[in-house]
């Protein structure tokens, strides 16, 4: 399990530097403008995913500060919000390379956003929040070619593995 996760947090991290690293090409009208994705924009997305990431976060250690939505703009400017990106992708880095083999089949009891009491595994957790970075960096992958970047850089774990 740790091997696994600590791969995942790496990855993690290095795909969304490539992912900021892109948008950062782009003028700041195309950047949030509204293309059908589902937090609207690539704005929108990446904001997303400093969000629920924070949630998880509070969530498995206790602290840290989120907001109590899930298409907050926690910032509005693509700089500020990359260097808080970094420094939340820094923390999971962090997190997981705290944990022991045992530590990923704790429980974690939380409560939703709505205020539903919840009770998951560390370890299901972690694979949700990965899984979902997956998910919306996908949805942000597209947005850039729907933006006009013709060939964005790919995402894939096994690139990140063998660079």
């Amino acid at each position: 399990m740790k091997r696994h996760f600590s791969t995942m947090a790496t990855y993690n991290r290095w795909a969304n530097v490539r992912l900021y690293d892109m948008a950062a090409v782009l003028s700041d009208e195309l950047y949030r403008k509204p293309i059908g994705v589902y937090f609207k924009s690539l704005h929108g997305t990446l904001n997303h995913l400093l969000t629920a990431d924070r949630i998880w976060m509070r969530r498995l250690e206790g602290k840290g500060d989120h907001p109590d939505k899930l298409n907050a703009t926690i910032h509005d400017d693509l700089v500020s919000l990359r260097e808080a990106r970094l420094a939340e992708d820094q923390r999971i880095v962090n997190f997981v390379d705290r944990l022991d083999d045992a530590d990923f089949e704790k429980s974690c009891d939380y409560k939703t956003l709505n205020g539903t009491p919840q009770r998951q595994y560390v370890r299901e957790i972690l694979a949700h929040l990965f899984n979902h970075q997956t998910h919306h960096r996908g949805q942000a992958h597209a947005a850039l070619t729907a933006l006009g970047i013709s060939e964005p850089k790919p995402l894939d774990l096994l690139i990140m593995l063998h660079e």
